[in-house]
């Protein structure tokens, strides 16, 4: 797993405390940042999303990274890598999709240069002031464990782009176009005291339950009939893999106390152990293990 084995190597090399999150918590500034790249035909096609999509998507997922942190988005900025023929047109369409999706948060700079594809590149920036700050190393034995919304449909989405369909929209919908769930961070980074766990589901909501297992050290018990999902994903045979490994579906995952699960969607609790187990109808169970998760999530490289 190419991309864990990088992350790890430059945390041995910077012998840094601030990686090994979404997003770096520069407590004495009062921010979270955090930076994530988009490179076309690994990420995206211009073939099946417009430059309006693509604008929104890249703001989407950075401000999505400051939500898994608990701080309030506030700032991006972006850079741009672009082949010579590009249009004044799609860097307008771009842009407005970016300030759509952005919302109450600021574009406020970034670069552009040439490159033989589309390479884009931005930074987030949250403010803390009034919150507790998140990370995965801090789910705790008895802390329920929360999620924001349905898991899979961006999955789906994919797959129905990669086989030339079009329908159902809903779920082509879902991956191009997400939405960073901040009013969900909001509640939980407000109402929490003690310590707690929280992660985007952007490279799958199981990748996200395994790092904060495997961070905290703990077994997260989940019981799989309370996950929310669109019911017509049983369209697809495989449809419990999308759910667990599709990814970019943009939700949140956050082990909480009790009282801060209060109206919100609790699917299991963090116990004694190690990983991640699924409880099924008949008291059928089954436990994934770090590696089991990382031989089935996607690969940036």
């Amino acid at each position: 797993m190419k991309e864990k084995e990088f992350i790890n190597t430059i945390k041995t090399v910077l012998n840094s405390s601030y990686i090994g999150d979404d997003c770096a918590y520069l407590k004495s500034l009062g921010v979270v940042i955090s930076q994530d790249n988009l490179v076309e035909d690994v990420h995206f096609k211009l073939d099946w999303t417009t430059p309006y999509q693509l604008g929104w998507k890249s703001a989407m997922v950075n401000i999505s990274d400051i939500c898994a942190s608990g701080a309030k988005p506030a700032f991006l900025t972006v850079g741009l890598s672009l082949p010579e023929n590009i249009s004044v047109d799609f860097i307008k369409d771009f842009y407005r999709g970016m300030k759509d999706a952005s919302a109450d948060v600021e574009i406020v700079g970034g670069d552009i240069t040439g490159a033989d594809k589309i390479f884009i590149s931005v930074t987030a920036i949250g403010k803390t002031e009034g919150r507790k700050i998140s990370s995965r190393k801090n789910a705790k034995i008895g802390q329920k464990i929360v999620v924001s919304g349905p898991h899979g449909s961006s999955g789906a989405g994919l797959r129905l782009l990669a086989e030339g369909k079009s329908e159902p929209q809903k779920f082509i919908d879902a991956h191009l176009m997400p939405s960073a769930q901040i009013e969900f961070s909001k509640k939980i980074s407000k109402s929490m005291k003690n310590d707690y766990a929280m992660m985007d589901t952007s490279d799958g909501f199981m990748d996200a339950l395994s790092q904060i297992a495997d961070a905290s050290g703990v077994n997260l018990e989940i019981d799989f009939s309370k996950i929310p999902f669109d019911e017509d994903l049983k369209m697809f045979e495989d449809y419990e893999g999308l759910i667990f490994f599709g990814g970019e579906d943009y939700q949140l995952a956050a082990t909480v106390d009790e009282e801060a699960a209060e109206g919100l969607t609790v699917i299991g609790e963090v116990k004694q152990g190690s990983g991640v187990t699924v409880l099924y109808e008949n008291n059928i169970k089954k436990h994934f293990s770090k590696s089991d998760v990382e031989e089935k999530i996607f690969n940036h490289f």
